[in-house]
């Protein structure tokens, strides 16, 4: 299997099954002399883990990650940080009867059909139980860019449904996100999205919905203007996460209904320093970062696994009936904001340090 490797300088490969003895990553790229310590990881680990609340799956999985290699006396040393979190609460008995039938909306079918094997317990490599590994290895991406340039990466959930936050990102109070499961900074349509996320909970049905995230401090000149545009990188790295199926920068879709006269972002001197009177374009121009924050949005659909019954087919191509099992988020979207704020993460360090290398080789 290809793909499970991401980042050119700053590079990242996943590793591990849902219902295996581990899971983790390994880092490559991350400069020396980086004071790194498990419990810089663990913090954000700890908000992704299972078994948060009412509104996440029973799971219960402590996601203690171990640092093996890479890291000495408590800094890095340039080498490959390989970091480990063992899996404890596996019940591949709640999977036994996926071996001949495929899940609606799982990827069991398309992993048979390309591979003429898959891991049943969990999903085995498609399982969102994987994205502890990006938590971790984004956690340290994290480290690098605060040391360096300040950054602040703050994801949290927008909506749920048709339960819309109407406030703009500016005016998020990030002190607000984690006082409620769901992680919503409003916090009276917080108390809404939790109770309809139990009812949904108690009917044996899921719900999707909307992370937005707001990254501060990122100097001009992140990203390359072809192929690698940081907006791309950024889709591509949001797309990577399980249950996500929409990307957005800026204005987004929501740009389609503007004039130019009313979606261009105005240059103006603040301070000495050239800004823009509005943030329609999401901090990008051009596939390079401007300064100006940088805002996206990503959807997440439903959770597949539900406990109603729902009609499939069997590897014989014969229809049958699935009766969901196991335990599941009945919406992914509170553990989505951590794993959010990773991927951007990586995808930011990687640029920086690509960015440094230039502005070092070129003397610029």
């Amino acid at each position: 299997m290809a793909g499970d490797s991401f980042g050119t300088l700053f590079r990242v490969t996943n590793w591990g099954e849902s219902h295996g003895k581990a899971i983790g990553a390994v880092v490559e790229g991350c400069p020396a002399g980086l004071k790194l310590s498990e419990e810089d990881i663990q913090v954000f680990l700890d908000r992704r883990r299972p078994g948060q609340s009412s509104i996440t799956t029973r799971r219960d999985e402590s996601d203690q990650v171990q640092i093996m290699s890479g890291v000495v006396n408590g800094m890095t040393t340039g080498t490959p940080i390989s970091l480990l979190i063992p899996n404890q609460d596996q019940r591949s008995k709640d999977y036994s009867e996926l071996g001949s039938i495929f899940r609606p909306s799982h990827a069991d079918y398309t992993y048979q059909k390309k591979y003429g094997i898959r891991d049943v317990a969990g999903g085995g490599r498609s399982s969102a139980r994987i994205t502890a590994g990006h938590v971790a290895a984004g956690a340290i991406a994290r480290k690098v860019l605060e040391q360096a340039l300040g950054t602040e990466i703050v994801a949290y959930v927008k909506s749920v449904q048709d339960l819309t936050m109407t406030l703009d990102s500016e005016a998020v109070d990030a002190s607000l996100i984690e006082q409620t499961p769901v992680r919503c900074p409003d916090l009276k349509l917080a108390e809404q999205m939790i109770a309809k996320i139990e009812q949904a909970r108690k009917s044996g049905d899921s719900l999707g919905g909307i992370v937005e995230c707001r990254i501060k401090s990122v100097p001009v000149g992140l990203g390359e203007p072809v192929f690698d545009k940081l907006e791309a990188d950024l889709a591509k790295s949001m797309l990577a996460i399980n249950a996500s199926k929409a990307f957005e920068i800026g204005s987004g879709f929501a740009g389609t209904l503007l004039s130019g006269t009313t979606h261009n972002d105005v240059f103006i001197n603040q301070d000495g320093e050239v800004k823009t009177r509005t943030n329609n374009s999401g901090g990008v121009l051009g596939g390079i970062s401007n300064g100006m924050p940088i805002v996206f949005r990503v959807a997440f659909k439903p959770t597949p696994t539900i406990i109603k019954e729902q009609e499939t087919v069997n590897l014989e191509g014969e229809a049958t009936v699935f009766h969901g099992r196991g335990r599941h988020d009945p919406c992914v979207l509170p553990r989505a904001v951590p794993i959010v704020e990773a991927m951007a993460a990586l995808v930011l360090c990687d640029h920086y340090l690509r960015f440094r290398a230039y502005k070092d080789l070129f003397n610029v």
